[in-house]
């Protein structure tokens, strides 16, 4: 149990005292307004009919008669009460317990799936998003104690797939990524946009596509070697771009390997009657008993579709152990998922599970939403390179005399955390618009803005630190409202964790690292470190050591690296 926790159940206890009933929970407290004052804020509003008292009534008589050994005092305003702390003894309880447990998960086995793109053109912006959600989430998930997988399921075959193997083999004369000069990926994207470009044209290029499809489902040996080329070129450029963004998967499924254990479920279950064919020969599930349109599962000419491999997918996770799936997709496969766990319950697997689509919006530059298809997709590397520009400019400009290799270092740290503070501090399922100068601003509420947060703390307590530093602290030397604030906040630091955990969103802890970030730099431009007596100055560092602690810890698991020099 850690502070917080505790001492909301314990002045709850002291409240259900002071009113003669057992009414009040650790859930009911509040944090009041900076301006109102006090460290724990309780309204009283849902009592008032068991009391039969109106709130500002019962609001008094808990603040006279409540007693507590954390308590210093309490105020009742309106129907409120409002406690305030012992500030050394609670100091010393917080600052004494820098690493709290929060060993929710005991060990049950999580599987989050993200980015998951398909093998025919590059990562763009909407699988950033998708992959830092999935990457901080996971950190959230093995922190509270979850044993996590990190998948990603590739889309590598396809009639997608197969309009860039055609575009290639009809109009590519030989080239190559290493001829051409581009990216591997980059090059596959190419003739997937030529292949669709020359299609508006001429549709027989479509049903080509699709004929290509079936010869490759049907193992015709020249169009497999050119998919095997061709994957294996977006794959190898995928995994550049993944270094690039911190990301990183347990295990990648490929749609390749499991499609046609999907047909067989088909298959099966058709038998049984879950499934049926409809007019034009497709197995379909029907599925207006769940509010949704018919799904088809595998065509009348016997390729398969997104859900057939999902479903093979779902059966081998499921034979895994995995109690937990977490689906990180973007909000236009709303519908998709919730056929596809519909399907699920019908089949009786659905029950064994808890499955979740953890549906996200769109992401958007000033110059509008992303068309992939007409070729003007914004390009996660373009994007990043970018980013780095726009950084570099900026460290250049802050420092006259620092090295190439300190620059790049700099920079890439600067732009990454610029980049996943701009998308994780916004609701997934809200639409970000993207603004790259606004994120990279070391001023206002920004990943850089954390950044130097961090190492301007960092600068004090290397230069404060010492032999027996820590020895002999005097906890009642905290008087100042900056050096409490500090404390304070980190004591709410599992809180936020849990607040992100439990609503799948990785804003609750970018928000309480903004929030504490702002309390810093009040404490730094107020309140003498270095300069103060010694007494003082052992108290603030040992202050300073805890938070640093903290405020590294929610930056990592947000997948942000805390620089100690900006």
């Amino acid at each position: 149990m850690y502070f917080l926790q505790k001492l909301k159940f314990e002045i709850a206890v002291s409240t259900d005292k002071a009113l003669g009933r057992k009414l009040a929970t650790r859930e009911d407290f509040e944090y009041p307004p900076k301006e109102i004052g006090g460290d724990l804020s309780l309204p009283c509003f849902k009592y008032a009919k068991e009391l039969k008292k109106s709130p500002a009534e019962i609001a008094e008589n808990i603040s006279k008669a409540i007693k507590n050994r954390w308590l210093e005092k309490a105020d009742a305003q309106g129907a409120y009460v409002n406690f305030y702390l012992k500030r050394a003894e609670a100091a010393k309880e917080i600052l004494n317990v820098k690493s709290p447990t929060l060993n929710i998960g005991k060990g049950e086995k999580v599987m989050l799936e993200y980015v998951s793109p398909n093998s025919n053109k590059p990562l763009h912006l909407g699988h950033i998003r998708n992959g830092f959600l999935g990457e901080a989430l996971s950190n959230i998930f093995e922190f509270t104690g979850y044993k996590v997988k990190r998948t990603c399921l590739v889309n590598d075959r396809g009639a997608a797939i197969c309009k860039s193997m055609l575009a290639y083999k009809l109009w590519s004369k030989g080239d190559s990524p290493a001829k051409s000069g581009l990216k591997s990926d980059h090059f596959v994207g190419k003739y997937y946009v030529l292949f669709d470009k020359n299609a508006k044209e001429d549709s027989s290029l479509l049903e080509d596509a699709q004929k290509m499809l079936q010869k490759w489902e049907q193992g015709d040996k020249p169009t497999v070697a050119l998919w095997k080329k061709m994957t294996k070129w977006a794959l190898g450029g995928y995994g550049e771009t993944y270094k690039r963004l911190g990301i990183r998967f347990d295990k990648s499924y490929f749609e390749s390997e499991l499609y046609q254990e999907g047909q067989k479920i088909v298959e099966e279950y058709l038998v049984n009657k879950i499934f049926s064919r409809d007019e034009k020969g497709n197995i379909v599930a029907r599925l207006h008993d769940c509010g949704a349109p018919d799904k088809v599962l595998l065509r009348a000419d016997g390729t398969a579709v997104y859900a057939t491999t999902d479903l093979a997918l779902a059966k081998q996770r499921i034979s895994e152990g995995y109690k937990k799936i977490f689906y990180i997709v973007g909000s236009e496969q709303d519908v998709y998922f919730k056929q596809l766990f519909c399907i699920l319950k019908k089949m009786k697997w659905g029950e064994k599970i808890d499955l979740r689509h953890l549906s996200y919006g769109l992401v958007e530059l000033p110059e509008g939403k992303m068309k992939s298809r007409e070729g003007t997709v914004v390009d996660a590397d373009d994007l990043l390179n970018k980013m780095e520009d726009l950084v570099a400019e900026e460290v250049k400009a802050r420092h006259d005399f620092i090295s190439q290799k300190e620059i790049d270092k700099r920079t890439s740290a600067i732009a990454s955390a610029a980049l996943k503070f701009y998308i994780l501090n916004v609701n997934p399922a809200t639409t970000i618009h993207f603004n790259p100068k606004e994120s990279i601003s070391f001023t206002g509420k920004t990943g850089p803005y954390l950044l130097y947060s961090y190492a301007r703390l960092h600068s004090i307590w290397r230069k404060g630190k010492g032999k027996n530093i820590y020895q002999d602290i005097n906890y009642s030397l905290i008087k100042e409202n900056e050096v409490w604030n500090l404390v304070w906040e980190t004591a709410k630091f599992p809180e936020a964790i849990l607040s992100a955990l439990s609503g799948l969103d990785p804003e609750e802890l970018s928000a309480y690292l903004y929030d504490f970030s702002t309390k810093i730099s009040d404490f730094y431009h107020k309140i003498p470190v270095l300069e103060a007596d010694l007494p003082e100055r052992k108290i603030r560092l040992a202050v300073i050591d805890s938070v640093l602690e903290v405020l590294k810890k929610g930056l990592l698991l947000l997948g942000i690296e805390p620089l100690e020099e900006m």
